[in-house]
């Protein structure tokens, strides 16, 4: 009588049975029964029985086959193999058994079930990278918002002059520069020659009343005052005598050196064309 080795024969099909395979691919790649089930949605119990090839701990063929399929779709391996393998495995008996047990022909398998707790998975570097890119934000959003407030300069108000204010501005300016310095040597000749012609020069006050045009030039040709005048009160500073034109005296009353001066004795259908002096 031939005696077989049980030895020899557990490891020929531990080396060629689809159990064997499952189990050699998924302890390769470093994973466990559970993580493999909380992937699959395949109970671990289940998992287990196809490595270990326990039929009769598997639900129906049908159901256990595919469960071999998606399995070793998971792990890379060739389900059609697989699935070949796990036919010619599993027992006729239990086989038949699934073909006649029609009492309960619908019955939760594991792949509609699922561990009570799953696995929330967190990257504790992309936690750290988003955390880091708010404190970023935040610390440019100050940096920018200190650096506006810094280059606020204060802005100085700078009243409207009125246009014989800028004539007489440009008139003191023309006067300084026609009396400007030649040199550094003549500057004691210069300063004493600008003090003699401010004591020459006399103050004259136009009040105006109401819209009105007034022309005034003093001796050294400078336009004081020209145009359309708005009402106000201009006080002027010039060499005399005065060259002065009014379009409506009613509207303007002049002073010479806080002195007022009558209108009406120069004027003519309230028009005054004369020249003024102390």
């Amino acid at each position: 009588m031939e005696m077989n080795n049980p030895s020899s024969n557990h490891q020929s099909n531990a080396q060629g049975s689809f159990g064997a395979m499952l189990q050699q691919a998924r302890k390769a790649k470093q994973i466990s029964l559970k993580e493999v089930a909380s992937e699959l949605f395949i109970l671990e119990r289940h998992l287990q029985a196809l490595e270990d090839e326990n039929f009769a701990a598997l639900p129906q063929v049908t159901f256990a086959r595919g469960f071999a399929i998606n399995y070793a779709k998971f792990l890379d391996l060739d389900p059609t193999k697989i699935a070949t393998s796990f036919d010619a495995s599993y027992p006729n008996d239990l086989k038949a058994r699934s073909v006649n047990n029609i009492d309960t022909p619908l019955r939760p398998m594991g792949t509609l079930q699922r561990d009570s707790r799953s696995r929330i998975r967190f990257n504790p570097l992309l936690i750290l990278a988003v955390i880091g890119l708010i404190i970023l934000a935040v610390f440019l959003f100050r940096m920018v918002t200190n650096a506006s407030q810094d280059n606020r300069t204060p802005v100085t108000e700078v009243e409207d002059l009125s246009a014989s204010e800028q004539a007489q501005g440009a008139a003191v300016n023309s006067q300084f520069d026609s009396t400007g310095l030649d040199d550094v040597g003549a500057s004691g000749s210069a300063l004493n020659l600008d003090s003699a012609n401010d004591m020459s020069k006399v103050s004259l006050d136009v009040d105006i009343t109401d819209d009105a045009n007034v022309t005034i030039t003093d001796a050294s040709g400078n336009s004081l005052m020209t145009g359309s005048q708005a009402r106000g009160n201009y006080k002027l500073l010039g060499t005399p005598p005065f060259n002065i034109q009014i379009d409506n005296t009613d509207n303007v009353s002049l002073l010479l050196n806080q002195e007022s001066v009558a209108l009406n004795e120069y004027a003519t259908n309230k028009q005054a064309s004369f020249a003024l002096s102390p």
